[in-house]
């Protein structure tokens, strides 16, 4: 069988699966921690988690640095579209040896989702003046353009030449943007919110330091940008935005040309 979709890669033998979904890590990932090709530690422990069970039709992914570290260093969640193309729900890259900030749970433990459900507002601040962005527990590893050429590897072995991503927020879009990808579904919003933190917008005019997430520098930082939108600045969650990419092939869309990270 011909696996061509993350189906049909999930009705394949586990080793197979393995191999497939590997093709995802970034090399630079393996050799920066020392992983083996085996994926397992020196104690025959698997440092490699996949949940890809056959008649799924997608796939999430969780790479360790240590068997018995609170996060992995790489998590990806893919899925097949109804047309069967590969989209990627979520993609993190994150440092082991950086501080933790448990923006994904509240004080008692209940999970966030990443603050799109509920928000543990003491650890986003601290997340946000130690420099982090939205949804970030830990500090990246600068490894995206790796991560992304892996992805087009993947995506062009499955036998596509497109594939979409879905990014969770604002600073994501505008980074993706960057690596050469358009909007199937959000472009309005991007161009409406760049508009609106303009001298005279309406989002300007909102960071009036009602709370920490909403202060002046934020019109000239993606980041900041980011945090006040999560903050619910637009008056609505930033949602409803796809992005895609053609493998070897670059839009040159920029939706915020005004403002550095």
């Amino acid at each position: 069988m011909t696996a061509s979709t993350i189906g049909t890669v999930n009705l394949l033998k586990e080793t197979e699966k393995i191999e497939i979904y590997a093709r995802l890590i970034p090399q630079e990932l393996l050799d920066r921690f020392q992983i083996p090709a085996s994926f397992k530690d020196k104690n025959g422990n698997s440092l490699l988690h996949l949940t890809c069970s056959p008649g799924k039709t997608d796939v999430e992914m969780k790479l360790y640095h240590e068997v018995d570290f609170p996060d992995p260093i790489l998590y990806g969640h893919l899925t097949d579209t109804i047309s069967g193309q590969i989209h990627v729900l979520l993609y993190i890259l994150n440092d082991p040896s950086a501080k933790r900030f448990d923006v994904d749970y509240m004080p008692d433990g209940q999970p966030t989702r990443f603050g799109t459900f509920q928000r543990n507002i003491q650890a986003e601040l601290a997340a946000m003046q130690a420099g982090l962005a939205p949804g970030q527990v830990r500090t990246g590893l600068r490894l995206l353009p790796a991560a992304i050429l892996k992805f087009e590897e993947f995506v062009h072995s499955l036998g596509h030449q497109v594939y979409f991503v879905e990014p969770l927020y604002y600073h994501n879009a505008v980074l993706f943007e960057r690596y050469g990808f358009s909007y199937q579904i959000g472009k309005r919003l991007m161009e409406r919110i760049e508009t609106g933190f303009s001298e005279a917008g309406d989002l300007h005019t909102s960071l009036n330091g009602s709370s920490p997430f909403r202060t002046h520098p934020a019109e000239h930082s993606i980041r900041l940008r980011s945090w006040a939108i999560h903050d619910g600045l637009l008056g609505e969650p930033f949602t409803n935005v796809t992005m895609f990419k053609h493998v070897g092939k670059s839009t040159g869309i920029n939706t915020c040309p005004s403002c550095g990270w």
